[in-house]
């Protein structure tokens, strides 16, 4: 900006031309700020200028005229709508006759007759949610120990329905698997104490508002039970020192309590699931069959011990009277008891 060039001009007349171009730079830069300016302030400047009142005013007489022109509008409108009110009258009209003579011509609707009263009861929902899981936690258990002990389980039936098996080496393999006879005993403690929850309930003598409490009961009744048996039979067997034999009854008493859990799983099903009158069958057929069971049990009893006990069958009758019948009264007369305090 500045000139810088060497000559031998005198100070005065460089200060001089330094001066010039120093101030020519500085117009060029307000010449452009000015501009600028301009630019921005115009806009501003034309919108403070006041619209025109000639303009103003033929607006507002337009704006009359539109409205003049929208009340005649109108009034030409309305023998329209009249008119439309009248066709819409006329369609359902014509509806209606058309739906009353499909439904006078329909016999299945019966629509011309006599209507009557008819009373509906609110249904009374049973939730059985707590029955379903039950269940799958038993099906689960008899599934695994199937699975996992399918050897014992098959010995099992194999000795039941056979004879001739009862004393061959299938009896001493069942003898010698401790834990599957403990797991297969547990099952068997679940499925009879809910089975004779559900004959309970069947029968009317307890109610189903408390299902947890009652079948805790029913379980530990049956723990009770044959836990009071095991005991007095291996004491007896001690005592009179006829331990094989005391041996072998409690093997078949346990053989076909493992038997019963797998038969009496179905019907349990059934009563607790089906209508009144298939869990009345299910019932009876189960009750049927755990007579049987008691009855073979009995026979199988006294056929495998005839040779080693010299008593008769009848005194053998009574001996299984007293040890089998008389504690499943009284701790069934104990549940009662007990069952009509807390309910």
């Amino acid at each position: 900006m500045f000139a810088h060039k060497k000559s031998k001009e005198p100070f005065f007349k460089l200060f001089l031309i330094n001066s010039f171009y120093f101030c020519r730079s500085i117009l060029r830069v307000l010449k452009q700020v000015c501009f600028f300016l301009f630019l921005f302030i115009s806009p501003v400047l034309l919108l403070a200028q006041h619209p025109d009142s000639f303009v103003y005013k033929r607006d507002s007489l337009f704006v009359r005229d539109s409205s003049f022109t929208k009340r005649s509008d109108s009034i030409i409108i309305i023998p329209d709508s009249t008119v439309k009110k009248d066709a819409v009258i006329n369609k359902a009209a014509l509806y209606n006759a058309a739906l009353q003579k499909i439904l006078k011509q329909n016999y299945l609707l019966n629509y011309t007759g006599e209507p009557i009263a008819m009373v509906n009861q609110v249904k009374k929902r049973t939730l059985y949610d707590h029955y379903f899981y039950l269940f799958a936690a038993i099906l689960l258990m008899l599934g695994c120990l199937r699975f996992f002990y399918t050897r014992y389980f098959n010995n099992l039936f194999r000795v039941f329905f056979n004879a001739s098996l009862r004393q061959s080496q299938l009896t001493d393999q069942l003898l010698l698997a401790k834990l599957p006879s403990l797991l297969f005993n547990i099952l068997f403690v679940f499925i009879g104490g809910f089975y004779v929850y559900l004959v309970l309930r069947y029968f009317n003598w307890i109610t189903s508002q408390q299902f947890w409490m009652v079948l805790l009961y029913c379980i530990l009744s049956l723990i009770v039970i044959y836990f009071v048996k095991f005991i007095t039979l291996k004491f007896t067997g001690w005592v009179t020192g006829y331990y094989e034999v005391t041996n072998t009854y409690i093997f078949i008493i346990f053989l076909i309590n493992k038997i019963l859990s797998v038969l009496l799983l179905p019907f349990a099903v059934i009563i607790a699931f089906s209508s009144l009158g298939l869990a009345t069958a299910a019932v009876m057929i189960s009750l049927l069959l755990l007579c049987l069971m008691f009855l073979l049990r009995f026979f199988r009893s006294y056929g495998l011990l005839q040779h080693q006990l010299k008593i008769s069958k009848f005194h053998f009758f009574l001996y299984v009277l007293g040890i089998e019948v008389v504690p499943v009264l009284l701790i069934y007369k104990a549940l009662v008891l007990l069952l009509s305090k807390n309910l």
